[in-house]
């Protein structure tokens, strides 16, 4: 296998640019070719061979269980056809080439999101990857993601089923993120956790576009990075590409002075590509410009997929999902009230939280199966980091499966079996942990016996491959109304932990003045003090305004508010700032039809709508209170202060209000109707590609549009037929490959002729509004917010 650590190393470019190239029919999946084409497919990997390539891709990208249920051929054939391409083109070079398991993304959007849940993910990408080991493939390569717990899915099945070596790449817009919101950092930090090896960026911009986000890339991994980027845009009406095979070298050539050492080309690529770029690395190598690579700084972070919290400061632990004495939350767990939980995530971010602890324990429950639930739910509606807080080694593993980012474990001991059951666990998923000081003795009196508790976690940790960034140290708060003398001792302890072993550490502040009156001056006090003695990540309650205005205050003392510019910012806006600092149980509106489509919290828009239905008349719910918080989510989806899954959640719950008011106006024989008007939509005729288009779907049926989803690949005379058919005033046409914008052109051509009194927007990758008008589109949009901007331009 090739040292891809040390030395450059050049794969491939596109595979469906010269497949377009030959003039092979593409059909309705390019895979097939690897059997019907065989001997063209073969000729390609020659090519990118003969041009230098070290690794090629083998013709799977696409070849998973949901994609080919429109295909002839079933998974295992064709990704063994693919393989064993790849391979005979290597053994007809006479090279060592290796060869490697292409695999794309599934296809459809994730739950809670989407239809696909995490499981099925799982099992289709590993009937995938024990297939192409199976076949002889040297290497899988999952790529052009923009879901990172997709991505888990594929490296947990490519790591528990095969032992071949993992490369991941993820598609990033020019703002730094994917399409789903996903940034580069907690891309980073998260498939570094997971033991991939090697980390990149490929496919949906040129060189130029991507190297900004490849520097942040190289700073936030210590692993090879992969750079695999597109012949910049396409240009439609040439069929080519708008940047060169000299000129894409030429930019390509500064990634090496960053250390970036995998290098590749994707859509619009050539052969004569890869040959450009391998000349420039040989004489770069020959000037002594090779290998070059910044020292990596490891730091101490948590994520979710749209959100990294570096420990740099102090940073809050939102308590409030955990029943521990919370009366209202263990009947909420008891009458699985996932909305009253969720709406206790949000409270606590609102008010500032950083990190969530999740804790759902409760005896005769299943602990791991609701946290699993918990896990996602929340993560539809929050974008902040999770802690998952169990005692069980079961229901930890539960959550770290399904968690979207780099969680933090709560907890771990110094008890040496407990380190053996959970620690593994750390590893394998890449989390960070907290290391309680107290083992088979119980918790020690004394500040240096703790500490000693705390090395021994610390370097079981590293043991295992857990580096100290990622070990927080919980130096256990005791009650001062029973253990007074002891309190100090903690303050001691965390001196110690921080000055001697230099990791961060953390604190359940408020167990301190159980059994006291007037608690929250004794939490204050307690508080202030610990930070002042190194405490890095305070447990608490953020809906308290006196502890946050602790961490406020000691920012600005200790200089870490630098300008007091934060404290300025929030206090001199003191009275809405105290308008939206709720009491502890959370605030008071959280039942609001507009608070739970904002938010996305779908257990409370029914009950909501029901209520509303008794004081309002149905319409007005639509146009006064629906359509005005769905428009609002929209305008902070274009700010970008949320992104897709909460566009999605919030479009989700709107439709439990409209489900409601459609079957009270039903019950009613109400001549009102709650539709805005028909909409066709359809993936035009050789595109299989239909996840933008379901997205469209969604958001736009929990709009008021009656949508008439006609699928995938669908036919010219299909679309004429149906908007004929249904009267529709509005028809969308999807294509995400540049091949099959050609049919999209005939559809459009088609309805014209057809005399068909609709107006036609277009979307997809490969499209730009240019080019839209060209083809005879009355519109062209980018997104799914869009999309809605349209309809209500066209129908109203």
């Amino acid at each position: 296998m090739l040292d891809f650590k040390q030395k450059t190393v050049m794969l491939d470019g596109g595979m469906g640019t010269m497949l377009q190239q030959a003039g092979v029919p593409m059909g309705k999946v390019p895979e097939a070719l690897n059997i019907t084409h065989a001997e063209a497919v073969i000729d390609i990997h020659r090519q990118y061979i003969a041009a230098g390539s070290d690794i090629i891709y083998a013709n799977t990208f696409s070849a998973n269980r949901y994609k080919l249920s429109y295909s002839d051929y079933g998974v295992e054939e064709l990704v063994t056809a693919g393989v064993k391409n790849a391979k005979k083109a290597a053994a007809d070079c006479g090279k060592d080439t290796a060869v490697a398991l292409d695999v794309g993304p599934i296809g459809e959007l994730m739950e809670p999101n989407g239809g696909l849940k995490y499981e099925d993910a799982y099992d289709m990408f590993k009937e995938m990857m024990v297939a192409g080991e199976k076949a002889g493939a040297d290497l899988i390569v999952i790529e052009t993601s923009t879901d990172l717990l997709e991505m888990k899915a594929a490296v947990l099945a490519a790591r528990e089923n095969t032992s071949l070596p993992v490369f991941s790449t993820m598609t990033f817009e020019k703002n730094g993120r994917t399409f789903t919101g996903v940034t580069v950092e907690a891309a980073a930090l998260t498939l570094t956790g997971l033991g991939v090896d090697a980390i990149g960026i490929n496919c949906s911009l040129g060189p130029d576009e991507i190297y900004p986000l490849a520097e942040k890339l190289v700073a936030w991994t210590p692993l090879p990075v992969i750079i695999k980027a597109n012949a910049g845009l396409p240009n439609l009406n040439s069929g080519g590409y708008d940047i060169s095979p000299e000129q894409f070298a030429s930019q390509m050539e500064k990634y090496m002075d960053l250390g970036v050492n995998i290098i590749g080309g994707c859509c619009g690529t050539t052969p004569e590509y890869i040959r450009q770029m391998k000349a420039m690395t040989e004489r770069l190598a020959e000037a002594g410009r090779i290998g070059h690579r910044p020292e990596y700084v490891r730091r101490a972070a948590v994520c979710s997929s749209t959100q990294v919290v570096e420990i740099d400061g102090v940073r809050v632990i939102g308590e409030r999902i955990n029943p521990t004495g919370k009366k209202l939350f263990k009947e909420a767990l008891l009458n699985h009230n996932i909305g009253y939980i969720l709406a206790q995530g949000i409270s606590q971010v609102d008010a500032g939280a950083h990190i969530l602890d999740v804790n759902v324990g409760l005896p005769k429950m299943d602990e791991a199966a609701l946290m699993v639930e918990v896990i996602k739910e929340l993560q539809g509606v929050v974008d902040v980091p999770l802690q998952i807080d169990s005692s069980n080694a079961e229901v930890i593993e539960s959550g770290l499966r399904v968690y979207n980012g780099k969680p933090i474990v709560n907890s771990v001991n110094g008890e040496t079996a407990v380190m053996e059951k959970i620690l593994p666990l750390v590893k394998k998923y890449g989390a960070a942990v907290v290391g309680l000081t107290l083992d088979e003795k119980g918790i020690p009196l004394m500040a240096e016996e703790r500490y000693a508790v705390a090395e021994r976690i610390v370097r079981t940790a590293e043991r295992y491959g857990i580096p100290k960034e990622d070990v927080y140290i919980d130096c256990l708060t005791l009650t001062a109304s029973a253990q007074q003398k002891e309190v100090v001792e903690t303050l001691k302890a965390m001196q110690l932990v921080k000055s001697r072993l230099g990791v961060k550490t953390v604190l359940g502040v408020s167990n301190i003045s159980f059994g006291l009156p007037k608690r929250e001056v004794i939490n204050v006090a307690f508080l202030t003090l610990a930070m002042a003695h190194g405490l890095d990540l305070p447990i608490i309650n953020p809906n308290v305004s006196a502890m946050m205005a602790a961490i406020d205050s000691f920012n600005v003392l200790y200089n870490r508010d630098e300008g007091s510019k934060y404290y300025v910012d929030k206090y001199s806006r003191i009275v809405e700032a105290e308008k939206n600092m709720q009491a502890a149980d959370g605030p008071t509106d959280t039942k609001s039809l507009e608070y739970a489509v904002h938010n996305g919290i779908r257990e409370y828009a029914g009950d909501a709508t029901r209520k509303l239905l008794e004081t309002t008349d149905a319409m007005d719910i639509v146009n006064q209170i629906l359509i005005p918080a769905l428009d609002k989510v929209g305008a902070d989806f274009e700010k970008g202060k949320l992104f897709l899954p909460q566009l999605i959640q919030s479009a989700t719950t709107a439709q439990e209000a409209f489900d409601v008011i459609k079957k009270h106006m039903a019950s009613r024989k109400d001549s009102q109707t709650v539709s805005k008007g028909k909409v066709i939509i359809a993936t035009v005729k050789g595109d299989i590609h239909d996840i933008g288009k379901n997205i469209v779907r969604v958001v736009m049926e929990n709009y008021g549009y009656e949508m008439i989803d006609l699928g995938k690949d669908v036919p010219v005379e299909k679309v004429v037929e149906e908007t004929k058919r249904t009267g529709a005033r509005l028809v969308g046409l999807s294509a995400l490959m540049t091949t099959t914008v050609v049919s999209m052109e005939e559809t459009i051509r088609a309805l014209h002729e057809a005399g068909c009194d609709c107006k036609i927007w277009v979307g997809g990758a490969v499209l730009t509004e240019d080019y839209a008008r060209q083809i005879g589109a009355d519109f062209y949009a980018k997104d799914a917010k869009q999309s809605v901007d349209i309809a209500k331009k066209v129908l109203g």
